[in-house]
């Protein structure tokens, strides 16, 4: 969830720091700090907020040296001060880390027997001051280091630097990522390509359990078993890195502008390039499974929510989805003719790792379906499946979603195709289908206006409900958790159906109702519990195509038109209206549209 970066360069570290930060805002932090290495005396600055206030604090206070590392923190253990900001420096030793540290207290226990007390609420300060405990000992930076490491119960990521040494950085990964850099008499780490993007495009992936011993001249790995071992050193598409708003005023309102561009991309991949079908259709079989088991959280695992429908209806394949976090806790029985399936958008996400761990010798595969291609899950999957939704920046998810749920439908077209429960001409009527998505997601565009003029008023209520049957169901959780998300309004999301079950007592005069209701056979029914929300004051908003609309009748508060299509595949359509109608919403709040409070993009702990 925070951001790490380290550099050994021949520039003043400092300014390279803060900019390899600002790449990793999109994870969401609340405070931030640099450490570094200058004619041998380790320095530190910290401050709260965004990165403009450490900027002003190096204005101010500057700190010099080629070596260094900094941090974006995401608070866990102590609140969000600056005495508990990362970098924590004891005695030699300063260590940034993402992750927690589970046996912390019994760290500190052992510590305070020998006098030595923790001055921050923080677990990571019991890092530092364990590896300092090993220096006074006598051990060297290196030594030390490792010492600590293996002593660290929990997930972690982890860079150590050291007064008096200008050219170590140690480096540590266990369940959370983090990548070396390779550059021309440089090195660098990084908690993903894109903090190292402006640095390097040589990256090397840390496995689980591995420390890294980083000088300038390279890098030494050691694994789990504390044996050298040789990590695989890949180029990275900068192209796919890099990140810019462009003419936008928000990341968010770029990622939705361009899901017509990804979904296309997505689609020429996987429904023209022929590498791409025969990922799928050769290595990937079906009819060895009797059932389906898919785990993600957010978001993620809404997108799945959707995919079940498509699954058992298109594919007749039974579905199981369960939200990561609960997962293995509950201990499901699993067997060999189970396929799992998890969804990340970073592939990192610390609870759908941990379920996808559980699965690994009980179910038959596992399978993943993420954004980052060389991400831990991607890599730990026996088949993996990426989105090609490129780098997605906004915490809140839209472009991503939307290409979660393309593959996950051409998955499901080619487990109904598998299982002979579509013949040649029906996958093919399918797949023509996916293919106009693009069209009409842009076509969906088009209701961003009349959703401004709406969100306006919306931004002035406390509440709202979202509603839809069938496949819109979960895009009505969907709406409902974009809303909450980024403008803070409480929302809701149900099945219509339920709708007399308990949430009808919210609706008087103030409650805004979103219907999510394209022109499908669920239709009439969804019209019908949308009268029952008029009929006592509640303020629908319909979202449907324009014969569901004109069908509707009067009495609606407002509409949104979206274009005329096949129900089937109206989900990834229909998350136009919902993104948007939370985008500015937010943006009337006044809200922090791209970082809202308290949320990180890609969450590395339980």
């Amino acid at each position: 969830m925070c951001g790490i970066v380290g550099v050994l360069g021949s520039h003043q570290a400092a300014p390279i720091l803060v900019e390899g930060l600002r790449k990793l805002e999109y994870r969401g932090y609340d405070s931030a700090g640099i450490a570094t290495v200058s004619d041998g005396v380790l320095s530190r600055r910290r401050s709260m907020g965004k990165l403009v206030n450490l900027n002003d604090l190096l204005m101010h206070e500057p700190l010099t040296g080629r070596t260094g590392i900094g941090h974006t923190r995401w608070a866990t253990h102590g609140a969000a001060t600056t005495q508990n900001a990362h970098p924590h420096s004891v005695g030699r030793v300063a260590v940034v880390h993402n992750g927690i540290i589970e046996n912390y207290k019994t760290i500190r226990d052992k510590l305070a027997v020998h006098q030595i007390k923790p001055q921050t609420e923080t677990d990571t300060e019991t890092v530092a001051m364990l590896c300092n405990w090993y220096l006074d000992q006598g051990h060297s930076n290196e030594e030390a280091a490792i010492e600590t490491v293996n002593e660290l119960d929990g997930a972690y990521a982890l860079c150590f630097l050291f007064d008096g040494e200008e050219d170590l950085i140690v480096a540590a990964r266990k369940g959370s990522p983090l990548a070396i850099g390779w550059g021309e008499g440089e090195m660098f780490v990084g908690s993903d390509a894109l903090a190292l993007s402006d640095m390097t495009n040589e990256i090397t992936y840390l496995e689980e359990g591995d420390i890294a011993i980083v000088s300038r001249a390279g890098a030494r790995i050691i694994d789990a078993e504390r044996k050298p071992v040789e990590r695989p050193r890949k180029k990275v598409d900068l192209g796919i890195t890099s990140a810019s708003k462009g003419q936008y005023k928000h990341f968010m309102s770029k990622e939705i502008a361009e899901q017509p561009t990804v979904l296309g991309e997505a689609l020429k991949y996987y429904h023209h390039d022929k590498s791409g079908q025969l990922a799928i259709e050769e290595n990937l079989d079906f009819t060895r499974f009797d059932r389906l088991t898919m785990v993600a959280c957010g978001t993620a695992y809404l997108a799945c929510h959707v995919a079940k429908y498509w699954f058992e209806r298109i594919a007749r394949l039974p579905v199981e989805i369960d939200i990561a976090s609960e997962f293995r806790y509950r201990e499901p029985p699993l067997s060999r003719r189970d396929l799992t399936l998890f969804v990340s958008q970073s592939g990192e996400t610390a609870d759908t790792l941990a379920a996808m761990r559980y699965c690994q010798d009980k179910a038959g595969k596992v399978m993943s379906v993420v954004n980052v291609a060389e991400s831990t899950i991607a890599r730990e999957s026996d088949f993996s499946t990426p989105i090609l939704a490129g780098t997605e920046i906004g915490v809140a998810s839209t472009k991503a979603f939307t290409c979660q749920l393309l593959v996950l439908a051409t998955l499901a077209l080619r487990a109904a195709r598998q299982r002979g429960e579509l013949d040649e001409a029906g996958y093919h009527s399918y797949l023509e289908q996916l293919k106009t998505l693009p069209r009409l997601m842009q076509e969906a565009m088009a209701c961003e206006k009349p959703i401004m003029g709406l969100s306006q008023q919306l931004s002035r209520k406390t509440d709202a409900l979202f509603l839809g049957r069938g496949a819109m169901y979960p895009l009505a959780l969907e709406g409902a958790l974009k809303l909450k998300e980024i403008s803070y309004i409480h929302a809701e999301g149900y099945a219509s159906g339920e709708l007399k079950h308990g949430p009808i007592a919210l609706i008087d005069e103030e409650m805004p109702v979103i219907v999510l209701a394209p022109r499908d056979d669920l239709f009439e029914k969804t019209i019908s519990n949308m009268q029952e929300v008029m009929a006592r004051g509640g303020k629908v908003v319909l979202v449907s195509d324009a014969q569901g609309i004109a069908e509707a009748g009067e009495g609606i508060w407002k509409s949104v038109e979206m274009p005329k299509m096949d129900p089937c595949f109206a989900p990834i359509v229909y998350a136009v209206a919902v993104q948007l109608l939370a985008y500015h919403t937010a943006v009337e709040k006044g809200t922090d549209v791209d970082q809202p409070r308290n949320l990180a993009k890609s969450v590395t702990v339980e």
